[in-house]
């Protein structure tokens, strides 16, 4: 079992940035690829970015490819996610999430990932 939880949410002006925390706990967490997700008010959950165990691998949906980073520290069983020159169609809860698979092409997919965090909002005016 592994426990995740989210913080760094908020409310941001457009244009500005905010960086997202996900605390790990149980199991080892060097074990899982992890991924962050998110969920606008009536739409369905997307794909944000995922990083490999170690972090040398890193994936990015288009939409936020350029402004936000993901990265890990796995000495601090925490994942991370910076968001920079963030837009009003960023607002959403965001979620993080861990996979044991071992395919990166598994990863744009919530199906694939067996454990989840419960969300902290990030809300970007305009």
């Amino acid at each position: 079992q592994v426990q995740l939880v989210e913080s760094g949410g908020g409310l941001v002006q457009a244009g500005g940035s905010l960086r997202l925390s996900c605390a790990a706990s149980g199991r080892t967490f060097s074990s899982y690829a992890m991924g962050w997700f998110r969920q606008a008010p009536g739409k369905e959950r997307e794909f944000v970015a995922a990083i490999s165990r170690f972090g040398g691998n890193t994936i990015y949906a288009d939409s936020v490819k350029g402004r936000f980073t993901i990265s890990r520290a796995n000495a601090k069983n925490t994942l991370y996610l910076q968001m920079n020159s963030l837009k009003p169609e960023d607002t959403a809860v965001y979620y993080c999430s861990a996979t044991s698979s071992y395919d990166s092409g598994t990863y744009y997919y919530g199906d694939n990932y067996d454990y989840w965090g419960q969300g902290t909002q990030v809300t970007v005016s305009s």
